[in-house]
């Protein structure tokens, strides 16, 4: 970096910034940087509240576009036991005469937007290192405004299908930037918090959509499906507004060399009203910035996808990113969004179905909410562990009552089990992900790294969405909640994986982290280790 200074390679405690844009930034020691952290470190939660709740408001107000993502995930699964959209695109029928979407639509259906959201992922990693946060999340606004056109419109299969897999590219935007703005904007007390929240994002999406879905269930014509869709075209709107004004990231600021516009967009992030010894100050912090990245371009190749693969430590934290965004979703998450299935074969009429899957989210909404303070008290690595544990028994219920007669006592213990589930996914695995995930990779590979994980998470998506229409359709394999066992199994494999591999970041700096990874710290040694 040209910021640096020759003196600064060779002395790095008696270092000096210097910005080639608009003068210089004198910060007289990179003692700053250890000041930085330490205050972190012993800054009360009431404080960093204080201090930070422009940061905060920005990120809320960023991650709130991962709720068009949970809106339309949820609806489209929905819509396939919706009259309306039956009516429409059937284009199959049961031996009684029902009509239904053949199990091949559905999934195709279900899985079209994880398509778009893959390719959308990768072009996201690629644009961000270039235009930053701000522009590359404009543009992802602005396209899907665009591709909305063709699920409000589109009168067939085909062109359901598109615009799902084009919606999903600027929906796999939202994934990576929410997370990676919130972890990179907020000091480490409130950090877990606010990257959580991308989870509370998640539910209010599925939630507004199940109450939606509930207004219109009596609608037999197009209407009672297109308002749905169309109700998309209102999400951006105050988001656009919130982009154009808030602050760029400043670590992203500081990988382009620019210490003047980073430090502003410190000041920018804090109430600057709010004072106390263990605030940082803006030198401070941006020095503490520039020391981790210069750090990580010595250990590095370069901020490249082919790097987020070099070396046995990329490779670890690579690994781990990508393999707790996938353990997200395997133990059965699936089978939430067939709740409203199990609750008509209980003998609920349809329009109750979709009141008992409104209250189902609602379940979520609590669950992430109370899982902050267990963030606060517990960390991640054992909020995971642990959900992966009850995930498992849960389902292991769930397969033992579809081995039972099948009766309407059983289809409702069924359904009360998937509440249930519902409950502990967003206490534990739910929120807890966004936690962890960028908080793994190095500052310099943390977009990329993210890319590749919620890929990943996606590609488990695509071959779960192949696999449940076909276990649950009565058309086809009909395991019912057998399914349960199947998905236990799973559940079981993720829990040893995260026992074994997944380590504890709460109340890190992306500093120490490095550091914890360079030498090669067993995962279940993290959180004891002292970092000087």
């Amino acid at each position: 970096m040209d910021a640096y200074d020759k003196k600064a390679v060779d002395d790095p405690d008696k270092a000096h910034l210097e910005s080639g844009k608009n003068g210089h930034i004198q910060i007289e020691e990179l003692e700053g940087a250890h000041s930085a952290a330490t205050k972190e470190h012993a800054m009360p939660l009431g404080t960093a509240i204080k201090a930070y709740y422009p940061a905060m408001m920005w990120s809320i107000l960023l991650s709130s576009a991962v709720i068009m993502e949970g809106f339309d995930t949820i609806l489209m699964g929905s819509l396939l036991a919706y009259p309306s959209f039956v009516n429409q695109f059937a284009n199959t029928a049961t031996a009684d005469g029902e009509r239904q979407i053949s199990a091949p639509w559905q999934a195709a259906l279900v899985n079209g937007a994880y398509i778009g959201e893959i390719l959308g992922l990768w072009l996201t990693g690629l644009a961000v290192d270039r235009y930053g946060n701000k522009k590359v999340m404009f543009g992802a606004l602005v396209m899907l405004e665009a591709f909305t056109f063709l699920s409000v419109f589109g009168m067939n299969l085909p062109t359901q299908l598109a615009g799902q897999i084009l919606c999903g590219l600027p929906w796999g935007t939202f994934q990576t930037l929410s997370v990676v703005y919130a972890s990179e904007c907020l000091p480490i007390h409130l950090r877990g918090y606010l990257t959580s929240y991308v989870n509370l994002c998640w539910v209010i999406g599925q939630l507004i959509a199940s109450g939606i879905l509930v207004a219109f269930v009596n609608r037999v014509d197009n209407l009672g499906w297109q308002i749905p869709f169309a109700i998309q075209f209102v999400f951006p709107i105050p988001i656009f507004i919130a982009v154009i004004f808030c602050p760029e990231s400043p670590t992203w600021l500081v990988k382009q060399g620019r210490l003047d516009d980073a430090m502003t967009s410190v000041r920018r992030l804090r109430n600057q009203k709010v004072t106390h010894p263990a605030i940082p100050e803006a030198e401070e912090t941006v020095a503490l910035l520039v020391k981790t990245d210069k750090y990580e371009k010595a250990i590095e190749e370069g901020a490249t996808y082919r790097a987020c693969f070099t070396g046995a430590v990329n490779l670890r934290r690579t690994e781990i990113a990508c393999l707790t965004w996938i353990a997200q979703e395997l133990p059965g998450v699936v089978l939430l969004s067939y709740a409203t299935t199990f609750f008509v074969q209980a003998g609920l009429p349809t329009e109750q179905a979709f009141n008992m899957n409104v209250g189902l989210y609602a379940l979520g909404f609590v669950g992430t909410i109370l899982s902050w303070p267990l963030l606060r008290y517990f960390g991640r690595r054992q909020i995971f562990v642990s959900g992966q544990a009850i995930m498992f028994f849960i389902l292991l219920a769930i397969g033992g009552a579809g081995c039972a007669k099948q009766s309407t006592a059983v289809s409702w213990v069924t359904g009360s089990l998937l509440l249930l589930l519902t409950f502990f996914y967003d206490i534990t695995l739910g929120p807890v992900t966004y936690a962890i995930v960028p908080e793994i990779p190095s500052s310099r590979l943390r977009t990329k790294t993210t890319v590749l994980s919620r890929n990943g998470y996606n590609i488990a998506c695509i071959v779960v969405g192949v696999l449940s229409p076909y276990q649950l359709n009565p058309t086809a394999w009909n395991w019912g909640a057998k399914t349960g066992f199947f998905w236990a199994g799973f559940a079981l494999l993720c829990f040893l994986w995260s026992f074994f591999r997944l380590p504890e970041t709460k109340d890190r700096t992306f500093y120490e982290i490095d550091h914890l990874f360079e030498e090669k710290v067993p995962a279940r040694k993290f959180k004891t280790t002292h970092v000087d």
